[in-house]
């Protein structure tokens, strides 16, 4: 059994992926989703991260976080993980928490400087977990404002971005 479980298959071919019945289920129970948030707050501790407000998702950094941000940027298969966390997150319906550790993620790499190594696949992969079409548009967008040469910036396009709001 997974922790963070995908109606797609991850790098353990053992795994079988979930069926949209068994996440209704798991949505349905309160003892489930209690659980999913316990491991949701154990691995943002192992990354650093502290989720402050458990209704919006609010996250920042943890005490240990210099240590934590170290072994994120030096092992890159922290990535994947995080990238299936953060579907995980929207299967199990918690969207407004892939907003939060996205932008985490964007303002660490693209304005703190902290985790320049994880900044490829927060561009990548993680901005295009979001479900939201709307939230997305809106975390590309401030990417867009935090990427140094902003002219290289592939994830949008330049003339939507400048319009946008």
């Amino acid at each position: 059994f997974r922790l963070f479980p995908l109606r797609e298959h991850g790098m353990n071919w053992r795994a079988r992926p979930l069926t949209c019945q068994e996440i209704q289920a798991f949505r349905k129970s309160k003892e489930v989703m209690d659980r999913f948030i316990r491991a949701y707050k154990l691995m943002l501790g192992f990354y650093g991260i502290h989720l402050v407000n458990e209704e919006t998702g609010e996250l920042k950094r943890a005490e240990n976080w210099r240590e934590r941000f170290e072994n994120l940027n030096r092992f890159s298969h922290n990535n994947l993980r995080i990238t299936r966390i953060l579907k995980c997150l929207g299967e199990m319906g918690y969207e407004n928490y892939q907003v939060h550790l996205v932008k985490f993620f964007l303002t660490e790499t693209l304005v703190e400087e902290t985790l320049p190594n994880v900044k490829r696949s927060a561009l990548d992969y993680f901005l295009f977990t979001v479900r939201s079409k709307e939230k997305r548009r809106e975390l590309v967008h401030y990417a867009w404002q935090h990427f140094r040469p902003q002219s290289s910036f592939v994830w949008g396009p330049r003339d939507k971005l400048q319009k946008y709001r």
